[in-house]
């Protein structure tokens, strides 16, 4: 048995944020933020719009996709590091919005590498027979942690959600294998400090903004790279494929250099690998289920062809998932 993808559905908010708005905002240029991240724009959010808003989005798409009433969902799986609240979950949230009745749900945090850890979960479930049809969500509303002062952050990031529906099959597609890594050792590459248990909401907090995006982006650069290209390997050893074998790359959308950088390692041409983060930044948990979303309906992906995943994030964490489409 095999856990296999149904449907897909992916959402981003109607406002737009392009790198000319943010000309008159900070100190940058269009070209600035072009070569050295390869964003030319990002969806923000509308004030009155939460993550789980983006979520029952994505997730009402992915089950229409799949052809899915809401009434045979067993678990809703939300992986997101921007809550509507700490409690309850967002996925709670979601399944009550999209009409779920009589399913389990929970929220996941592995930041960017979120949908990749959340789809493994839901894999793990459908696997061992203990449900048949789980919604796996990555949404991420970035723009209300970003320091809009701080213009090598700001820059990246956006707002989104994509969704996926797996189901059991015992044919030859499907999810084929999934590769799960962490190190907390570094942490501090990537986080928001302030807001919680360890440093608890205060006026000191607002006032060096530790409630935003902190990122090391050389040092976070060069780990992302190397972990990136070890983690593909392995999905491809342990299934004994070659680079050749694959049909695309849908790699976590962070930065244009990243993903070149990683290709070039693979030694795979940029015509095999998903990028949309020209017009949507960096969404965090979304993004790897977005650009899948855009890839399964424009066409790049199709029935057989073999799909692998690249995940990573703050934790940290990176990850894999080679599919069978």
């Amino acid at each position: 048995m095999k856990a296999k993808i149904i449907g897909t559905g992916s959402y981003a908010p109607e406002g737009i944020l392009t790198n000319h708005d943010l000309e008159q905002r900070i100190e940058t240029s269009d070209k600035w933020i072009v070569e050295r991240t390869g964003v030319r724009q990002r969806h923000i959010a509308a004030k009155d719009e939460a993550t789980s808003d983006m979520a029952a989005k994505a997730g009402a798409r992915a089950l229409a996709a799949a052809g899915v009433l809401a009434s045979e969902v067993d678990l809703v799986i939300v992986a997101t590091t921007t809550p509507d609240m700490f409690f309850p979950s967002t996925a709670c949230l979601v399944l009550h919005r999209l009409g779920i009745s009589n399913a389990a749900a929970f929220d996941l945090s592995a930041a960017c590498s979120g949908f990749v850890y959340a789809l493994s979960v839901g894999e793990q479930y459908i696997l061992s027979g203990k449900y048949k049809k789980v919604l796996v969500i990555g949404a991420d509303l970035m723009s209300r942690f970003v320091n809009w002062d701080d213009r090598s952050t700001c820059v990246l990031f956006g707002d989104g959600a994509g969704a996926v529906v797996l189901a059991p099959t015992s044919g030859k597609h499907g999810v084929l294998s999934s590769r799960l890594h962490s190190d907390g050792a570094f942490w501090d590459l990537i986080a928001v400090p302030g807001g919680g248990t360890a440093n608890p909401p205060s006026e000191q907090v607002l006032a060096e903004k530790l409630n935003t995006i902190k990122m090391k982006g050389n040092e976070t650069f060069k780990v992302a790279v190397r972990r990136l290209e070890e983690v593909a390997r392995e999905a491809l050893a342990e299934n004994n494929v070659s680079i050749s074998d694959l049909s695309v790359i849908v790699p976590h959308q962070a930065n244009i250099r990243i993903i070149k950088a990683v290709a070039e390692r693979l030694e795979i041409g940029l015509d095999k690998v998903v990028m949309n983060m020209d017009q949507y930044g960096n969404t965090s948990a979304a993004s790897i289920p977005l650009a899948l979303d855009q890839a399964v309906v424009d066409g790049r992906i199709k029935e057989g062809g073999l799909i692998l995943l690249l995940a990573f994030g703050s934790g940290l964490t990176w990850g894999s998932s080679l599919i069978r489409w």
